[in-house]
């Protein structure tokens, strides 16, 4: 093994800990693992915790007061307004560019989409809100899915299995199992329900920077990917569509994911 190849080192003079040779173990069979440093400390993962509660009682406010008629620019002010009264920052806002405080993803926007004040939401329209929180430099990254009344059988379905998704990769996430185990099972699950995964957009590491190590794909092979080690921090926010897995980006605004063939999709996303 190469230097360039080993990512998981032991400070001179330290002794090697239990957690170390285990990684150090999978290291030297070939496989990757994280940085040290992508171990979160018991200091960093309270942090972040706290960072969660906020983002947390953002979601939980927009689930309170979403509704028809609201437009995406109120859902906007809403997380804005709340989050700055908790002593924290939103994240997204002004990051590379983008202009505003969350993500508000309608019916065929995989995701990033912009709040305005002209998209207004109408009955059967499905949204995702996609809110992270900085509080005392940590960040929190998590999303939800709306129904706004009753919509279609096969949008209500979408939504769930999205959701279902989400739960599956969160018990795959094993202390020494891999990220491809993740998204195998994740796939696996939107398939055998008649749904594609989108795999132009992954999870990632967060915590101490907005994304970190490692990307966290929603489809793949078991044992593949980065080793999963006690004290890493990722987001898992499978985005899951009724036809194509293929999206583009809008040529105007530059952010605005939707899939290639206009069908629905839906996400929901927390950081584990």
């Amino acid at each position: 093994m190469s230097k360039r190849d080993i990512r998981w080192r032991v400070p001179s003079g330290v002794e090697p800990t239990e957690l170390d040779k285990m990684v150090m173990y999978y290291q030297n069979h070939g496989h990757l693992v994280p940085k040290r440093e992508l171990i979160k400390t018991p200091e960093q993962i309270e942090g972040i915790r706290q960072s969660g509660i906020i983002n947390t009682g953002v979601l939980d406010l927009v689930a309170k007061e979403i509704h028809e008629g609201m437009s995406t620019l109120d859902i906007d002010k809403l997380v804005h307004d709340y989050t700055i009264a908790h002593g924290a920052i939103p994240a997204t806002l002004g990051y590379e560019g983008f202009p505003k405080s969350c993500c508000t993803s309608i019916n065929e926007v995989v995701c990033h989409g912009i709040p305005n004040e002209d998209e207004i939401l109408e009955e059967g329209d499905i949204i995702n809100v996609d809110c992270t929180t900085i509080y005392n430099g940590y960040y929190a990254d998590a999303s939800r899915m709306f129904v706004i009344g009753k919509t279609t059988p096969k949008k209500q379905r979408l939504v769930e299995v999205a959701k279902e998704c989400l739960q599956i990769g969160m018990e795959a996430a094993k202390p020494f199992s891999f990220v491809g185990d993740i998204g195998n099972a994740i796939e696996k699950h939107a398939k055998n329900n008649g749904f594609s995964v989108v795999k132009d957009l992954c999870g990632h590491g967060v915590g101490v920077e907005f994304h970190e190590e490692p990307d966290v794909e929603h489809y793949g092979k078991k044992g593949t990917g980065m080793l999963l080690v006690p004290g890493m921090v990722f987001t898992i926010e499978p985005m899951i569509n009724v036809g194509t897995y293929k999206v583009f980006i809008d040529e105007e605004d530059g952010w605005t994911v939707v899939t290639e063939d206009e069908k629905p999709s839906a996400q929901w996303n927390i950081h584990s």
